[in-house]
């Protein structure tokens, strides 16, 4: 088999704004989500900034029993999911008697695991730790959580691959829908921002230390980086069969048309040009377009040194210099296990809404940078076809290319 696979309906929880309009008016703004964390000081962090989200209220939606096995990665994605459930028009009736899977991005439930721990040696008693503690430290707490509180009956695993997770969470449900697997998929990617999750990266000396202008502090492509600025929240992506969306009258958002991936194969940490490279090129020869078809690229780029530097020479390699580029982790930082999803609802969301969202704080570019067309105030242009690169540590690469339905 080989079927066409659609976007039914997006959602968005992240540090731009809580649903999908907030989200749209930041991007178009060049609105930075981006702050100082004073409790990140306290606890010992070389850099307090990350992106400000607070964790949603459930109460008005779920039962205690039904929240009790939730930590952070799994209430930011339930409210994600909720919203995008929505607006794919799939409720729990339909849900109960349609197979529908579910694939997330998640490496980490750090604060989960740590408040399980001290509430074990401060009581002595592992019986007084909770019942709802083992479902909220498993790194697959949204999967458990979100198929039994939608009653998802299809596919269902955590995918776990550093910054590049919530990327192939979709690129996995694309290729299992696309094969005649399954007609539905949920996925996306989640990404916890309590003080517990991100300390090891503090520790390694890649954030910014830029605190007198948080909000100018992610300059990915900028020669005056000086590092990522850690962020999260929750993405969804509502996947299915083009044939299944039409049968129930769904609105078509786009389609995917391409999915490459590739591993480095190298250093740990240290991206690789032939990796990236190999990625973008597997995904143009899936789609089965040219370069020159792409409209917009929506780069991993976290304002790191090496990193941005890398990004810059693959695009240019495969994609040329008159494609228009931008990273939203300019105004969102790196979302990391949720990046690779929300960069897709972003995309989105300038498709559907015809501009490009700016690279801001991009003043000066360094050599490679200034090879391409980075665009840093927000573009009116229609973009019918985009693509969006997440790297991650281990060598991990994945590239989407999505475009509107014909």
């Amino acid at each position: 088999m080989n079927q066409r696979v659609v976007i039914t309906g997006i959602g968005i929880y992240s540090c731009l704004g809580n649903n999908l309009q907030e989200v749209r008016d930041s991007l178009y703004n060049g609105k930075s989500g981006i702050g100082i964390d004073e409790a990140r000081k306290e606890f010992g962090y070389r850099s307090p900034l990350t992106g400000l989200i607070e964790t949603p209220d459930l109460k008005p939606f779920l039962s205690r029993r039904a929240r009790v096995g939730m930590g952070q990665p799994a209430i930011f994605a339930y409210t994600s999911t909720r919203e995008a459930l929505g607006q794919a028009g799939l409720d729990i009736d339909f849900l109960e008697n349609n197979e529908t899977g579910i694939i997330f991005g998640n490496d980490s439930t750090a604060e989960a695991v740590i408040e399980t721990v001290d509430k074990a040696r401060l009581k002595k008693d592992t019986t007084l730790i909770g019942s709802g503690a083992i479902f909220q430290n498993m790194n697959c707490t949204v999967n458990m959580n979100l198929s039994t509180i939608f009653k998802l009956k299809g596919v269902n695993f955590t995918l776990s691959a550093a910054c590049a997770s919530g990327s192939h969470s979709i690129g996995m449900a694309y290729l299992l829908i696309k094969h005649g697997y399954q007609n539905r998929v949920v996925c996306g990617g989640a990404q916890e921002v309590n003080i517990y999750t991100m300390g090891s990266f503090d520790g390694l000396g890649v954030f910014s230390v830029r605190e007198d202008d948080p909000t100018a502090a992610s300059r990915p492509f900028d020669r005056d980086r000086d590092g990522l600025i850690p962020s999260g929240g929750a993405a969804t992506v509502i996947l299915e069969s083009y044939e299944s969306a039409v049968k129930r009258g769904a609105n078509i958002l786009a389609e995917i048309i391409g999915y490459g991936f590739s591993s480095n194969g190298d250093h740990i940490s240290n991206p690789n040009l032939d990796g990236q490279t190999r990625s973008l090129n597997m995904a143009l020869s899936q789609a089965k377009i040219d370069a020159e078809e792409i409209d917009y690229i929506n780069a991993h780029a976290t304002s790191t040194p090496v990193g941005d530097s890398t990004e810059a020479q693959a695009i240019l390699e495969v994609l040329g210099d008159k494609v228009p580029v931008s990273s939203t982790k300019s105004m969102t930082g790196h979302e990391c296990w949720m990046a690779g999803a929300s960069e897709i609802v972003y995309s989105l969301l300038m498709m559907q809404n015809d501009f490009i969202a700016p690279n801001i704080n991009f003043e000066n570019p360094d050599e490679h940078s200034a090879k391409i067309n980075i665009i840093n105030q927000t573009k009116q242009q229609k973009i019918n076809c985009f693509l969006s690169n997440s790297f991650g540590f281990g060598g991990t690469n994945s590239t989407l290319i999505i475009r509107k339905v014909s």
